[in-house]
């Protein structure tokens, strides 16, 4: 079998052309075509064990069709023929998706050469995607003109792809034409296609084509969805024309077409995306005063930002205020709050948030405490630090080893070399391996003060443990 680390030297020296006898060498070491295609990609699947030879091939055939500029004549001379079926090539252009015109070569190579191998829709629409993403718009038209050839359909998601790549190329034109060109490809016109001609629109700040393609959307019979509100609201909201996301939102309400969540909410969505952080909290102020709470996922967007700001007396003020109107946090919400607070050395606040996440019935994940015991090590409590872990032990989901290496190497810096000692033994006693830094700081500050006995027993448990 090849050497993992000799392909890469291998192949920037460009010897998969030069050294035939080695690449052959290479491909007969893989499982025969039978054992491949019958045993490895079925095995892989179902059993969920990695083959070896599988994606060695998969690697392999990928550098080449990235880097060879000779790749046709190089495959050919790899004698892998019986090795080539729909999952392999979708797995090479998948794996080179910033190589349009080689996949193409790669493809054709595959087709062309193995008449057994029929490609497949998945192929098909993996070739143009990575042909749009890479602007050869004439290839990925020959390659869609094969599809219709074929009675091969192209489906709505890689027309929205394809869409959005014009449009982020500024070829809204050309975005527009394909959209009204879609009866010629046998694709429907759906809420997914309409969301992104309408991306593509407000991308280019053509926000009156953007409306009335909402319009038209609507008189087709096709109903806006959640990223239809957000497109829009977002695009409004990036130009500063905050009042005409209103009137969309209160007009798209009168007419019975209320967003999936609530216009607020899909406001300071827009304003954050937007980076207008003063006109989001003012908007969040006035709701939390009419007793209106925002969206968990919206609140979560919020409270980054604004932690990110270093509002943090804000984000205290504003989670003390919605969860007093019944505002329910998810997890998401605690890790975000804890660790802002934390950072900022609010450790009561931290612990405040925290208990409130127990007494609603929630186990805390060790990355809970983390930030909480990190803030009690930086201010040199020890005690409360040692006293909280303890805790975590009886209310929260069991230590990792991420958790325990982190209080090993923080006792370490402070001088607590015993109790760094100790951690190391609850380790290997709940079958977490320490990585051998960790062995090796313990023993080496036990020798420091003076510890000789704990240092050799360290030494001996490491010893114990990896069994040298």
């Amino acid at each position: 079998m090849l050497a993992a680390e000799a392909l890469p030297h291998m192949l920037r020296k460009n010897s998969a052309i030069t050294n035939c006898s080695y690449i052959f060498s290479f491909a007969r070491s893989l499982a025969t075509g039978t054992s491949f295609i019958n045993g490895a990609a079925e095995s892989s699947k179902s059993k969920g064990v990695p083959n070896d030879d599988y994606f060695a091939t998969i690697h392999h055939v990928s550098n080449i069709v990235r880097r060879d500029i000779y790749m046709e004549r190089t495959l050919n001379k790899m004698n892998i023929s019986s090795l080539v079926n729909s999952e392999l090539v979708y797995r090479v252009i998948r794996n080179c998706n910033s190589f349009g015109v080689e996949c193409f070569r790669f493809f054709n190579w595959a087709r062309t050469n193995h008449p057994t191998y029929d490609p497949t829709t998945l192929e098909f629409e993996e070739l143009v995607k990575v042909l749009a993403r890479t602007s050869h718009w004439e290839t990925m038209w020959k390659v869609v003109h094969t599809m219709k050839s074929q009675g091969i359909p192209i489906t709505p998601p890689v027309v929205s792809f394809v869409i959005e790549q014009y449009a982020k190329r500024g070829l809204i034109d050309k975005a527009v034409k394909l959209f009204n060109g879609l009866k010629n490809l046998n694709c429907q016109q759906t809420t997914e296609v309409y969301n992104s001609l309408l991306f593509s629109l407000c991308y280019v700040k053509n926000f009156q084509g953007a409306y009335a393609l909402v319009r038209r959307m609507i008189r087709k019979g096709n109903a806006p969805d959640k990223r239809t509100y957000s497109v829009l609201v977002n695009a409004w909201c990036s130009a500063g024309k905050m009042r005409e996301a209103q009137d969309f939102l209160e007009e798209m309400s009168k007419k019975g077409y209320n967003p999936p969540i609530r216009g607020r909410d899909l406001l300071i969505d827009g304003l954050l995306n937007a980076g207008y952080l003063e006109a989001a909290k003012g908007l969040v102020r006035r709701m939390t005063k009419d007793s209106f709470v925002p969206d968990v996922s919206t609140f979560n967007s919020l409270v980054e930002a604004l932690c990110k700001s270093g509002e943090i007396d804000f984000c205290i003020d504003l989670f003390n205020d919605v969860c007093e109107l019944n505002f329910s946090p998810n997890m998401e919400t605690y890790k975000t709050m804890i660790l802002a607070t934390s950072k900022a050395g609010k450790v009561h606040e931290a612990l405040r948030i925290l208990h409130r996440s127990i007494e609603e019935g929630n186990k805390p994940f060790p990355s809970l405490y983390a930030p909480i015991l990190k803030a009690y090590f930086r201010r040199g409590q020890f005690d409360d630090a040692l006293s909280l872990f303890a805790d975590m032990k009886v209310k929260g989901h069991a230590p990792n080893r991420p958790i325990y290496t982190m209080l090993v190497k923080l006792c370490c810096r402070g001088g607590r070399f015993v109790e760094a000692a100790n951690y190391l033994v609850e380790m290997t006693e709940s079958k977490l391996l320490p990585m051998s830094k960790c062995f090796d700081m313990v023993s080496d500050g036990l020798k420091n003060c003076g510890r000789h006995d704990l240092a050799r027993r360290v030494e001996q448990l490491e010893i114990s443990v990896r069994g040298i």
